[in-house]
């Protein structure tokens, strides 16, 4: 391993450089947004026997600048040289427990119409909000963390990067703009946040990444040299060691990799890979769902039976649940009574002889014959999928979850852009209570966008978080 060892602060200052890009002071961000930009920590004594406690602040150009690519020796991050009392950090009142590792809280920064914005999440939150007020922003957000997360690089999470750069952020003398974004994430560890700093102009990379846990930084990353692929990380040792130093590449995750670099052989080593495990397994329980009808009407060859993003293999998932899930298949079947028209005793598959393709159908009953899925509705389409993936979980769709955990001790996050898209209040009103019924057994969480109609009728419902924007 690249690594040195020193048992003093790594620095002077930590440079995360995570700018909001925010043009006009005085602008106010969605509700629960943090104030104005932060500001930069003041120079520390040089080479402290200790490092500070304090998470140091992020540094931040005046507003509308981009994150800044701090350089030389003042720029190296600083993390905590020994690890402090466990709940220091932690606000007063009781703590909720979360046996899953689950994302609590979702932040965007200079991030499409986001401006220092702090999202609350629950097992089942809803956003709502005029177009273009951000919502499927905040998803997208979200996405592109499990992404990183899951191993995928910095250009495959965010295809588009520039675009999601406010329009009126001004670039600096550079010409760098970028955005920031973080989570927090909730589970045995207790909270862990981790902060992200992106330049999408002029090259993508990563310019700042923080861990930290109970007001204390685990991981910090800064890029020193523009000129290389890296950025300088430091992460906690403890011991005797206090912290460690190598370089990580500018287009991965950091936390990602922290359990290849980190033996795990002091409480310190053991501290920072138990907040990292938590943070990557909540990441990379992600399930994006956009059910897409047309794709949705043709048999379909057998597979392995895992339902995939846009559910186009529907009619093979149907008869996998069939044959293994009695129980999930027949309360689908029950959702399918309230959600599609006409009388429906049951949902069937039909295969080819030689095992050809297969489709789905519904049975309408003795003497009636049955309706292939390919004749109904795109609402009705939407409906079935959206039921089926409530009512499932990671063995039946196509997620690739951390190893680290087993199934039983992780929460699968549904990410549902336009949720609502096409359904009449029937519909959307029985998929609400699908969702509250499996997001309260807490194997299944659901963030999803939706449209005033379906908002105005959650709102309503105990369980249900609603995140608000543009009012």
């Amino acid at each position: 391993m690249d690594a040195t060892s020193d048992t003093t602060a790594v620095g002077a200052a930590a440079a995360v450089a995570l700018a909001d890009t925010r043009t006009d002071p005085s602008e106010a961000g969605p509700a629960g947004a943090a104030g104005g930009p932060p500001a930069a920590v003041p120079p520390a004594p040089a080479d402290p026997p200790v490092a500070p406690r304090a998470p140091a602040a992020f540094t931040a150009p005046a507003p509308g600048g981009p994150p800044s690519a701090p350089t030389g020796p003042g720029a190296d991050p600083v993390v905590p040289g020994q690890a402090g009392p466990r709940g220091a950090g932690r606000p007063a009142g009781p703590a909720q427990r979360y046996p899953r590792p689950a994302v609590t809280e979702l932040r965007l920064s200079a991030f499409g119409p986001h401006r220092s914005a702090v999202f609350p999440l629950g097992p089942l939150t809803l956003f709502a909000g005029p177009s273009g007020s951000g919502k499927s922003q905040a998803l997208e957000a979200y996405e592109a963390l499990a992404g990183l997360a899951s191993g995928a690089m910095l250009e495959e999470a965010f295809p588009d990067a520039c675009a999601r750069i406010p329009d009126r952020a001004v670039p600096d003398a550079q010409r760098r703009r970028g955005f920031r974004l973080g989570v927090t994430v909730d589970g045995p560890a207790g909270p862990v946040r981790l902060d992200l700093a992106v330049q999408a102009e002029p090259a993508l990379r990563i310019v700042g990444e923080r861990l930290s846990q109970d007001g204390q930084i685990l991981l910090a990353t800064a890029l020193r040299d523009p000129g290389r692929r890296s950025v300088q990380a430091a992460w906690l040792t403890g011991g005797t060691i206090g912290v460690t130093r190598a370089p990580l590449p500018d287009d991965r995750l950091g936390t990602a990799l922290l359990p290849l670099r980190v033996a795990g052989s002091t409480a310190g080593q053991r501290q920072v890979l138990a907040a990292a495990e938590q943070v990557v397994v909540a990441l990379r329980a992600v399930f994006p769902c956009d059910p897409r009808p047309d794709r949705m009407r043709g048999a379909v060859p057998p597979g392995e039976g895992r339902l995939l993003g846009d559910c186009a293999n529907l009619a093979d998932v149907l008869r996998r649940t069939r044959s293994e899930c009695g129980t999930r298949h027949a309360l689908l079947a029950e959702a399918a009574r309230t959600g599609c028209a006409g009388p429906v005793a049951g949902l069937d598959v039909r295969a080819a002889a030689g095992g050809g393709p297969v489709a789905a159908v519904l049975d309408r009953g003795p003497d009636r014959p049955a309706t292939e899925l390919g004749r109904l509705g795109a609402g009705e389409l939407r409906f079935l999928a959206l039921a089926l993936v409530l009512l499932t979980g990671p063995g039946v769709l196509a997620v690739d979850p951390a190893a680290e955990l087993l199934s039983a001790r992780q929460a699968l996050t549904v990410l549902a852009d336009d949720f609502d898209r096409g359904l009449d209040r029937r519909q959307s009103a029985e998929l609400l209570r699908l969702a509250l019924l499996s997001c309260g057994r807490g194997h299944i969480r659901l963030v999803a966008a939706v449209g005033e109609t379906t908002a105005a009728a959650a709102r309503d419902l105990a369980g249900v978080a609603m995140v608000d924007l543009g009012a």
